[in-house]
C-alpha cells in the first residue's frame, strides 16, 4: 500500500444480510466508507467498488471484474460455521473459512488486505491469512454502530496515505472515541510466506479465536434453522450491548446535569441546564424502550 503507487488501489466492499438473518445498517457502512475517502487527502488512489446481495458465486465474478487489492465483506458472522452469504432465493448461505481462503489464495498476488467485518470472522480471518499479508476480522459479537465505526476509521487512516497496521490501530481507536467498548474485538493477523503472526496490540487474538470458536461451537446442533436461531440470537445480544452502553452513558449524562442543575443559583444557566437535562432524558428513554423490546425477543 505504497503511496507512492500512481495506480489507484481499488476495494470491493462485498455485503449479504438474508431475509432469514436480522437486519443491518450495511447500506450506511458503505456510504460512511465512501464519504470517507472522497474527502480524504488520498482519494485520487483509491477506487470502491461495492457488490450487494452477494450470493457465493458473486464473489469470483466480483474478484475477477474488480481485481480489488482489499476486499471489505460487511454481514453475518457465524464463527467455525463460516460467513453468511446469500442463496438464489435471498436466503442464508454459509461458506467455512477455508473454502472462501481456497478462492482468495488463487488472487494472492493481488489482494494486499481482506476485512471482515462481521461478528466471531476471526475464524475465516486465520485461514484467508495463509494467504493474504493482512486479514482483520472479529473476534467476537460486533454490533452496527461498533463495526461502522472501525471502518470509517481505518478507511480514514488509509485515505490520508497510513499503512494497513496504522489504519487497523486507528480502526480500534475509533471505537473508543464513539464510547464503544469493543476495541478488543477487530483481530488483526499477519501472513509472512507461511507463517501467520498476530498484531493485536493488547492480547493473542488465536488463542481469543480458539476461545470464541468453542464458545460458539458449545450447544450447537447440525439442523440448520437451529443455527439460523442461534446466529439470530448472537445478534440481537450485540444490538442489546451496543443500546445498554448508549443507555449506561447517557445516565451518566443526566446524573451529572441533575447534580449541576441542583445546585445552580443562576437562573438563566439553570434553565439551560433544564433544557439539557429533558433533552438528554428524551434521547435515553426510547433507549431503554428498545432494550426492553431486546429483552423479550431474547426470552421468547
Amino acid at each position: 500500500m505504497s503511496s507512492s503507487s500512481t495506480k489507484p488501489q481499488t476495494i470491493l466492499f462485498i455485503a449479504a444480510n438474508p431475509k432469514d438473518t436480522g437486519r443491518l445498517r450495511l447500506d450506511q457502512e458503505l456510504r460512511d466508507i465512501s464519504e470517507g475517502l472522497q474527502r480524504s487527502q488520498k482519494r485520487e488512489q483509491f477506487n470502491l467498488e461495492q457488490r450487494l446481495a452477494v450470493r457465493p458465486h458473486d464473489i469470483q465474478r466480483a474478484v475477477l471484474d474488480v481485481d480489488p487489492q482489499i476486499i471489505h465483506f460487511s454481514g453475518h458472522g457465524g464463527g467455525d460455521q463460516g460467513l453468511i452469504f446469500e442463496d438464489n432465493l435471498g436466503n442464508s448461505k454459509l461458506i467455512d473459512g477455508d473454502a472462501l481462503a481456497g478462492l482468495l489464495k488463487l488472487f494472492a498476488d493481488k489482494i494486499a488486505c481482506v476485512v471482515l467485518n462481521g461478528c466471531y470472522s476471526a475464524v475465516q480471518a486465520k485461514a484467508i491469512a495463509c494467504h493474504i499479508p493482512y486479514v482483520i476480522g472479529m473476534n467476537q459479537a460486533i454490533d452496527d454502530r461498533a463495526a461502522i465505526a472501525f471502518a470509517v476509521g481505518f478507511y480514514d487512516a488509509l485515505g490520508a496515505g497510513r499503512d494497513i497496521e496504522f489504519a487497523y490501530k486507528l480502526g480500534c481507536a475509533a471505537l473508543g472515541l464513539e464510547g464503544i467498548a469493543e476495541d478488543l474485538t477487530p483481530v488483526l493477523l499477519k501472513c509472512s510466506n507461511t507463517k501467520t503472526t498476530t498484531l493485536h496490540p493488547s492480547q493473542d487474538p488465536l488463542t481469543a479465536i480458539d476461545a470464541s470458536t468453542k464458545k460458539s461451537a458449545e450447544g450447537s446442533i447440525t439442523d440448520f434453522e437451529s443455527k439460523l436461531t442461534s446466529l439470530r440470537r448472537q445478534d440481537l445480544e450485540a444490538e442489546r450491548a451496543g443500546l445498554q452502553r448508549r443507555y449506561n452513558l447517557l445516565s451518566q449524562k443526566i446524573q451529572r446535569l441533575g447534580e449541576a442543575h441542583d445546585i445552580e443559583t443562576d437562573p438563566a444557566t439553570s434553565f439551560k441546564l433544564e433544557i439539557q437535562l429533558q433533552q438528554a432524558k428524551a434521547e435515553r428513554d426510547p433507549i431503554g424502550r428498545e432494550i426492553s423490546d431486546l429483552n423479550c425477543k431474547l426470552e421468547e
